[in-house]
């Protein structure tokens, strides 16, 4: 093999299925797991359920089966399900402190994307899932910025299974990096005619600072820091004109 499947796992060579697999273009989202977290039964609980031939699947991920030496009339389900195991498997191993490490090098590097919000300044997405059951929803992207959710631009992206990261990822992500938990902007746009707002847009964004306005008293009331702190309230938007 050539050096371009060096790896940084703690085998000399990345396994070859898994290569392919990350080159696959949509798959970008993904991180590659290590061999022995594949390997290791008690991190595949329950797995069985979800897809069927666990062990040869296994074998093939971590390449010690050619998919090729299959039957030729089962290669096709034996493909499909063992990127089915691998995203299950994915959503597990990126709990982990050595799956967050890979995935804080992606969030940095932007591979999820960045936020459209205008107000957020491209701050960069994590991917989530709405469900942790395959086959329900697809994937995510969640911007802790806003705290919204967005759907990937991408249709490659937009057809992955939200399963394969799981509901529990970003929060996971942010406890661990909490140099990643940005300050909340309190800008929002108003629309206007002419440089008046209109009224019912006027009486919501007022509704709005208010509630802000209520919750940031009684977060100070019980001693909370709500400015200039990490994940708190930003206030250096410009007024806008009445």
């Amino acid at each position: 093999m050539g050096d371009e499947y060096i790896s940084d796992s703690s085998s000399d060579f990345t396994d070859y299925w898994i290569d392919l697999f990350l080159g696959i273009k949509g798959n970008e989202y993904f991180c590659d797991i290590d061999d022995e977290y594949i390997r290791d039964r008690f991190n595949l609980t329950g797995l069985n359920q979800e897809v069927s031939r666990l062990p040869t699947l296994i074998d093939i991920i971590t390449d010690l089966v050619d998919i090729e030496s299959q039957p030729e009339e089962h290669r096709d389900a034996l493909e499909h399900n063992a990127r089915v195991l691998y995203g299950l498997i994915h959503a597990r191993y990126i709990l982990t402190t050595r799956g967050l490490n890979k995935m804080f090098e992606k969030y940095r590097n932007g591979d999820f994307g960045y936020c459209p919000r205008v107000h957020c300044q491209l701050h960069p997405l994590l991917p989530v899932g709405l469900h942790d059951s395959p086959r329900v929803s697809s994937v995510k992207l969640y911007c802790s910025k806003c705290e919204d959710l967005y759907n990937p631009k991408s249709g490659r992206h937009s057809v992955i299974d939200g399963a394969y990261f799981g509901s529990s990822f970003p929060a996971m992500f942010l406890q661990n990096f909490s140099q990643a938990i940005p300050t909340h902007s309190a800008e929002m746009y108003t629309p206007k005619v002419f440089g008046f707002k209109l009224h019912e847009y006027s009486k919501l964004n007022r509704w709005r600072e208010l509630q802000r306005s209520h919750l940031e008293r009684r977060l100070t009331s019980k001693g909370i820091e709500t400015k200039n702190v990490v994940g708190g309230f930003t206030h250096n938007a410009p007024k806008e004109n009445e």
